[in-house]
C-alpha cells in the first residue's frame, strides 16, 4: 500500500558513520518484509512517500550552507554526506518518488552529496549520470542467508555485478555488510562472498566498505515468531546477545562486547586476507 502525504518533520539528524547526516524522509516504510528490519518495527505495513519533494531539498540546501563539517572525514573527502533513504530502501521505491529531480540536485549542489543503501538492483537508475555525487551502498551477506532474511531482494551477485555497472554510469558505489549475522559457518559463508567480489568487481580502488553487525529488536522478534519463525534462530541467541539502548532510545539487544569484539577481529582478519583492497570505513 502506498499513501501519498506531505512531509512536515524538516529535521536534520547527524549521522556520522554511514553519511554526515541524514535527511527527512523522502519515503517511510519498506516494501520489502526483510526480517532484521528496523523500520517494520515501526511501520508494519506499506510506504509513506512525501509530495513535498522540493521542501526537502530546500531543507537539506539550507543545512548544507549552514552547517559546518570538517572535511575530510571518512564519509567523504570533499562533500557533506547526506542519507537520503535511512527509512527505506530507495532503489526499490524510485518509481513512485521524483527520484530524478533529488538526483539532479545533489549532482548540481556545490556542498551536499546523497548517499543511500540498498538490497535492489534498478537499472533504471543507470540512465543518470549523477557526476559522482550520488553514493549507492550495496548490501551483502551469504546468499543462503540472503534467501531466509531478505526474501525477493536481488540476488547476492547480482547486486556485485551491478557494481561496476552503476560505477561506470557515474554512482559512487561502496559495499554495506549488514546486518552481519554470527551462525555457526559463518566465517566460510563470508570466504566464499569475498571471493565472489574478488571475481566480478574490476574498480577495486574505488569500492569501500561499512560493516555492521546485527541489532534486534523484542518487538520485531515477537512479530517474526508469527511470521517466519525460522529467521529467529539467527536473530535471536540470548548466549551471544545483551540488551542495548539505541542512539535514539529504542530497547534492542546486539552481540555481548567481549563476543563482539572477537567477531569483528575475525571478520576483519578474513576480509583483509582475502579482500584487502576493499578498505573499511568503520565497523562495529
Amino acid at each position: 500500500m502506498i499513501d501519498k502525504v506531505t512531509r512536515k518533520s524538516m529535521l536534520i539528524r547527524p549521522s556520522g558513520r554511514s553519511t554526515d547526516f541524514i535527511s527527512p524522509s523522502f519515503g517511510y516504510g519498506c516494501l520489502y518484509n526483510c526480517s532484521y528490519c528496523y523500520m517494520k518495527r515501526h511501520k508494519d505495513k506499506g510506504l509513506d512517500v512525501a509530495t513535498n519533494t522540493g521542501d526537502i531539498l530546500t531543507a537539506i540546501n539550507n543545512h548544507a550552507f549552514f552547517t559546518p563539517v570538517d572535511k575530510p572525514n571518512q564519509t567523504h573527502a570533499e562533500y557533506t554526506t547526506y542519507d537520503i533513504s535511512c527509512n527505506e530502501d530507495f532503489a526499490l521505491h524510485a518509481k513512485h518518488h521524483e527520484w530524478e529531480k533529488i538526483f539532479e540536485f545533489f549532482r548540481d549542489h556545490p556542498i551536499a552529496m546523497g548517499s543511500f543503501a540498498t538490497k535492489y538492483v534498478n537499472p533504471k537508475l543507470t540512465t543518470f549520470d549523477p557526476q559522482g555525487k550520488i553514493r549507492i551502498r550495496f548490501s551483502l551477506m551469504p546468499q543462503h542467508k540472503s534467501d531466509l532474511h531478505e526474501p525477493s531482494t536481488s540476488k547476492i551477485i547480482n547486486r556485485i555485478k551491478a557494481i561496476d555497472a552503476f560505477i561506470d554510469a557515474g554512482y559512487d558505489v561502496h559495499v554495506n555488510f549488514s546486518p552481519i549475522i554470527v551462525y555457526d559457518g559463518w566465517l566460510e559463508d563470508y570466504k566464499y562472498l569475498f571471493h565472489m567480489m574478488n571475481d566480478y568487481i574490476e574498480y577495486k580502488d574505488q569500492v569501500l566498505a561499512e560493516c555492521i553487525f546485527l541489532t534486534h529488536n523484542f518487538k520485531k522478534h515477537t512479530v517474526n515468531l508469527k511470521r517466519h519463525p525460522r529467521t529467529e534462530i539467527d536473530l535471536w541467541v540470548a548466549n551471544r546477545q545483551e540488551s542495548k539502548i539505541s542512539q535514539y532510545g529504542g530497547e534492542n539487544v546486539r552481540y555481548k562486547l567481549n563476543m563482539k569484539a572477537e567477531y569483528i577481529k575475525q571478520f576483519k582478519l578474513i576480509h583483509n586476507k582475502y579482500i584487502p583492497w576493499n578498505t573499511i570505513r568503520y565497523i562495529f
